[in-house]
């Protein structure tokens, strides 16, 4: 059973760690608190013997709503993430990329659906299956510029990461399975059997053999700028929120000097 207040952990078969992300109620909003306890557990997995793959999961109707926005995400961060360019940014990003760093894969089980935030942990995990009606989106980008981690055009074709980073356009699982922004969609009663079937074969790999294919694959994404692009796009979004910064100052400074002539 899991010791965790915002997560739970539990053996979904031999070798084959499952966490559940446990707010049902605010639809699995990525918290600050959240994200550290679903970090420590994988990061528990890596010197624990008896576990050779994870599975995750969201309690309730969706995966993930996204990352939550109604708490102070500049407080209490799970680990230290210097304060340059777009700082929250930076921070998510890193994180997630840390998962990508782990010896052990990590599958996202996805249904209902995956926005913002979420869509960008189903990212951060090694493979990623989801019901045929499944809603992967990432609405934030309508209004807030690039993603926290912005991974999309490694993992697709630049038409169809376009279409989400540009359009804002919503795939079903289905679509995101045909364009690569998930593995597989399945029917909904069939998603956690069939991921279970695939965690478990993977347990069945030797794990030295799991790790070095894992890492040859994220190592040909560090070839192609993965990583370096993904940070920058941290520091491009400093651009916008320096804009606005600016129009307020702006704007303050106007108000001043129109109080000072009145007086």
């Amino acid at each position: 059973m899991s010791e965790y207040e915002h997560i739970l952990v539990d053996e979904a078969a031999p070798s084959v760690q499952r966490i559940t992300l446990n707010r049902p109620e605010r639809r699995n909003a990525l918290s600050n608190a959240m994200r550290g306890e679903l970090l420590a557990a994988l990061q528990a997995a890596e010197s624990n013997d008896a576990v050779r793959v994870t599975i995750v999961r969201g309690a309730g109707k969706c995966f993930s709503s996204g990352y939550d926005l109604k708490s102070d995400l500049g407080a209490d961060q799970p680990y230290f993430t210097a304060d340059v360019g777009m700082q929250w940014a930076k921070h998510a990003s890193e994180g997630w990329m840390s998962i990508w760093d782990l010896s052990k894969p990590v599958i996202a089980q996805i249904h209902g659906y995956a926005m913002a935030g979420g869509l960008e942990l189903a990212g951060a995990c090694d493979l990623a299956y989801a019901t045929h009606e499944t809603k992967l989106s990432h609405p934030v980008l309508k209004f807030a510029g690039l993603p926290d981690f912005a991974y999309f055009p490694f993992f697709l074709a630049p038409r169809h990461a376009m279409e989400l980073h540009i359009a804002g356009r919503e795939f079903t699982g289905e679509e995101g399975a045909r364009i690569g922004l998930i593995n597989q969609s399945f029917e909904e009663e069939q998603l956690e059997a069939r991921v279970l079937e695939i965690a478990q074969g993977i347990a069945q790999i030797p794990p030295g053999v799991v790790t070095v294919n894992k890492r040859y694959v994220y190592t040909a994404l560090e070839a192609q700028g993965a990583r370096s692009t993904i940070r920058v796009g941290a520091d491009l979004q400093a651009g916008p929120h320096l804009q606005a910064v600016m129009r307020s100052a702006e704007e303050l400074t106007a108000q001043v000097k129109a109080a000072n002539k009145k007086d």
